[in-house]
């Protein structure tokens, strides 16, 4: 009777069954990015979506501090530089338009360069209070981290102004910052804004 030789069949029936879990375990925990994305939120002075103004108050006096952070998570893939534009608009201002992938025609009066890296989370602070408003022609004096700022609305009559945080994504290929991103399907833009009140009589 002929002998059978099953070693080197079994070796490679072998190997190729470990090379088929290999692949499913790897699968199955490697990232999966079919959607890219960012995440921006506006997060209040304990790092949650609350708090954002003392006494749940959305009015705020002159000299009167506040913080909060500027929420940002890369779900892209890679590692992303980006920038967080921060503008102040009144009442009548156009706000960014998101679905049109329309930013604010105002100009930012400060801004946040980051490079967020593939899966990484920060948050940024955004401490700031207003020292000085004249309603008449715009002028606003704020603090921001430690630094003053002065910026100009045109005017605002009914004292209700908006804290606007538009995200602003590096493309490679223009060599330019925009408000927007491609996700792979289709592309994207995100801003937050915050409603708030000046009691310009305060002292």
């Amino acid at each position: 009777m002929p002998r059978r030789e099953y070693g080197f069949p079994l070796i490679i029936g072998t190997l190729v069954l470990v090379l088929i879990l290999t692949v499913a375990v790897v699968s199955a925990y490697w990232p999966k990015y079919e959607e890219r994305f960012f995440e921006l939120a506006l997060l209040g002075k304990d790092k949650k979506a609350e708090s954002y103004f003392p006494n749940k108050n959305s009015t705020i006096e002159k000299n009167s501090p506040l913080l909060w952070y500027i929420y940002l998570h890369n779900h892209m893939g890679s590692d992303q530089p980006v920038l967080v534009r921060v503008k102040l608009l009144n009442s009548t201002m156009p706000i960014p338009d998101d679905l049109n992938h329309t930013a604010s025609l105002r100009y930012p009066f400060i801004e946040f360069p980051v490079v967020l890296s593939t899966d990484e989370t920060i948050q940024i602070p955004f401490s700031w209070s207003i020292l000085e408003a004249v309603p008449q022609n715009g002028s606003i004096v704020m603090m921001v981290n430690n630094d003053p700022v002065m910026v100009d609305v045109t005017s605002f009559s009914d004292n209700r102004l908006r804290m606007v945080f538009e995200l602003w994504v590096y493309n490679p290929f223009t060599d330019l910052y925009e408000f927007g991103w491609d996700s792979g399907k289709e592309y994207y833009s995100t801003s937050v804004y915050m409603w708030f009140s000046l009691a310009l009589d305060a002292s």
